[in-house]
């Protein structure tokens, strides 16, 4: 009797700790990322119009769930090359906690209910948008990680496509220079995370993604200083796009908002400049001043939009 129970308690540690490995893979850290699709609404003024909160909430979660596939198929392919990496061989998948044909289901199932779900309860738009994503981060994993520069417009595009999605949902026209800001800003960020990466680990051959061998660190510098300038460049536009309505307000507060985007710009780039700008989640909030200065720039934002 008491062998049945312990065989029992065994085999629920195991399921359990295969659907927490398989959480794990699904990297819920990188989901704050996927806030990304309340940006057009916000800027627009739409985000608590009537509907608009429980479809981007859908939206969040229908992206979250193509996003965590391509995590899972992704770390099934690499399992045998992630084994031989000193921190990715603790990865679920790499460190035999889940089985790769288990992350392959898992990855798959999510990669086909998400755009299936979207087609019943979300415009058309936002499907395609969901299928165009899945398939271009799957060619990712398979090859496109692997071509120099492709990989970063790979990598940026998720970006872009995460705020493009809110407004496709709510059928929100936008702006080119909104366009421009979110893609530049995302280049920044991932052109300073690649470069940290191969300054952190010059010369530790096996210790990083193989391409960033073919990259050089002056390169990557070249790449995450240009997009900082025509990032600023766009949303200095962006604020100063009136649309021939003059503003009401106090103060112009969507003008005055260039002057905390410039300055978080500047503050993520001291990072950027040292060689820790890992993921920009944690480099966000784990930086008080750069955490307070967003929080800044969002206040002036909604000023804007309420018209205080």
């Amino acid at each position: 009797m008491r062998e049945r129970s312990d065989r029992r308690a065994a085999e629920q540690a195991g399921q359990g700790g295969l659907l927490g490995g398989l959480l794990r893979t699904a990297r819920p850290k990188q989901w704050v990322k996927n806030v990304l699709v309340i940006a057009a609404p916000a800027a627009a003024g739409e985000l608590f119009s009537p509907g608009a909160p429980a479809r981007l909430a859908l939206v969040f979660v229908l992206f979250t769930a193509c996003a965590a596939a391509v995590y899972l198929v992704n770390d099934a392919r690499d399992a045998e090359a992630d084994r031989a990496h000193p921190a990715k061989c603790r990865r679920p998948v790499a460190a035999g906690r889940v089985p790769v044909p288990a992350a392959y289901a898992a990855g798959i199932t999510l990669g086909v209910l998400a755009p299936l779900v979207a087609s019943r309860l979300c415009p058309p738009e936002v499907t395609v948008l969901l299928t165009a994503y899945l398939a271009m981060q799957m060619a990712y994993c398979v090859s496109l990680k692997h071509v120099l520069v492709v990989d970063l417009a790979v990598v940026t595009t998720g970006f872009v496509m995460r705020a493009v999605i809110g407004g496709l949902a709510l059928d929100i026209p936008l702006s080119r220079w909104f366009l421009i800001t979110t893609g530049f800003g995302a280049l920044f960020m991932v052109a300073a995370k690649r470069y940290s990466e191969a300054v952190q680990t010059a010369g530790q051959a096996g210790a990083t993604r193989a391409l960033l061998t073919e990259y050089t660190t002056g390169y990557l510098r070249f790449v995450w200083q240009l997009a900082a300038g025509v990032a600023v460049l766009g949303y200095c536009l962006w604020a100063l796009e009136e649309g021939g309505v003059p503003h009401t307000s106090v103060l112009p507060w969507r003008q005055l908002s260039v002057v905390a985007f410039v300055l978080a710009v500047l503050r993520y780039a001291v990072f950027a400049d040292r060689g820790t700008a890992g993921e920009p989640e944690e480099v966000v909030l784990g930086d008080r001043a750069l955490a307070l200065i967003g929080v800044v720039w969002v206040a002036m934002y909604a000023a804007a939009v309420a018209d205080w």
